[in-house]
């Protein structure tokens, strides 16, 4: 069984943050006498250290456990850092590209890995795109956009071009939502993280953005976000506006079919309807391993798009 959406941060990483604590405002801090430590940058989105996160072992371990035989690792959303000039960026991005090629290409049966890429310079962007698909990783994580700027905005042009020249995956995995209407009771993450999902690939779609990258295999987290189950009100809206059907070839609900989806929904009768919506092809078992809310071990039922996914 394939997991496509795993996290995980190599030594070289953790002592590349320690390096530059200052530079990224990184803090340990004890929470909970029972937990480990959290780790916060830039005083946003602390997350608890587990040991999964940073112990090679343990995760093979784990990952082991859950009949899992082939995982695909991504660098961690809090470790993005595009709030940060592009240089710093940079400098992360590819120590954590070569200390996950270097792991996986050493359990090459077991593990691939994608990138991270420092998104706040798209031109950047494309290059360390390039470089780590030549060591091996499969295509890169990114948030749902930058500084307002959606990714369907011409300034991200670079990047996707990249993208498709080398038939990349690309994951897109959101941070946590800033909605202050959201700061309460876990909302940014509970329905903020879908939403900001939603947003993003509701404007990759009506952009016209998939037309023009067809090579790109741009996968959803969490099931699409709200998207797949409010595509009917796209479609209404295409039949009704010219302002949605001029930039498209086709109707929204055949878009959806472009993309890609884990499995990170938590109930059966949401992932039959997006398998029927979608159809089951476009699935991959995901999990989010090892956060909180992660699915673990990943449903697989109705994800058969793994092999196509990933060739």
């Amino acid at each position: 069984m394939y997991d496509f959406h795993t996290h995980f941060i190599p030594e070289d990483v953790l002592t590349w943050i320690k390096d530059h604590q200052k530079e990224v405002n990184a803090n340990w801090i004890k929470k909970n006498p029972e937990k480990e430590k959290f780790l916060s940058i830039n005083d946003k989105w602390a997350f608890e250290l587990k040991k999964e996160f940073v112990s090679a072992s343990l995760y093979l371990e784990e990952k082991e456990k859950a009949s899992v035989t082939h995982a695909i690792v991504s660098p961690i959303p809090q470790l993005f850092l595009y709030d940060f000039p592009s240089e710093i960026t940079s400098e992360l991005a590819s120590v954590y590209n070569q200390a996950l090629a270097q792991w996986t290409s050493s359990n090459s049966n077991q593990l691939s890995a994608l990138a991270t890429v420092p998104l706040n310079d798209p031109e950047q962007a494309a290059n360390e795109l390039r470089n780590a698909m030549n060591l091996g990783l499969k295509g890169a994580i990114i948030g749902p956009g930058l500084n307002g700027q959606l990714l369907s905005n011409q300034v991200f042009t670079p990047f996707w071009e990249e993208a498709d020249r080398q038939r990349a995956i690309i994951f897109i995995h959101p941070l946590l939502c800033e909605d202050p209407r959201l700061k309460q009771r876990m909302m940014p993450n509970l329905i903020g993280v879908p939403w900001e999902t939603t947003i993003c690939a509701t404007d990759i779609l009506l952009s016209g953005l998939l037309d023009q990258y067809r090579n790109t295999k741009i996968l959803l987290a969490h099931g699409g976000g709200f998207l797949p189950y409010q595509i009917g009100r796209l479609n209404k809206g295409y039949e009704q506006w010219p302002l949605v059907s001029n930039t498209l070839r086709k109707e929204p609900i055949e878009y959806l079919k472009d993309f890609w989806y884990d499995s990170v929904l938590w109930n059966p009768g949401t992932l039959d309807y997006l398998a029927q919506t979608v159809g089951e092809d476009r699935i991959v078992p995901g999990s989010d391993f090892p956060f909180d809310l992660c699915a673990w071990p990943p449903a697989s039922n109705l994800a058969k798009g793994s092999e196509a996914l990933l060739t």
